[in-house]
């Protein structure tokens, strides 16, 4: 009887050790979770001034050339009135 007793002491003992080795680990969990968090805020505030030079960049360019058949579209009706006047 007394060594089960002994038994689950040493059970409980164990126990113990794993609960503390665990609020260990949990609590440098949390702190690494944290750090990544805040790091990874960063980037996103980062990624969005990238973004931010990248789409004034693109307001400095010219517009785009419209195709060829809108173009002509518009030629015919200016050809027309230039005739009729």
């Amino acid at each position: 009887m007394i060594s089960e007793f002994q038994d689950l002491s040493d059970k409980i003992d164990r126990l113990a050790q794993l609960t503390q080795s665990l609020r260990a680990e949990n609590y440098l969990l949390r702190q690494a979770n944290s750090l990544l968090s805040a790091e990874n805020l960063a980037f996103k505030e980062r990624l969005n001034q990238a973004q931010q030079r990248v789409e004034a960049l693109l307001e400095q360019f010219p517009a785009p050339e419209t195709e060829t058949g809108e173009g002509d579209a518009a030629a015919p009706d200016a050809r027309d009135s230039e005739a009729t006047q």
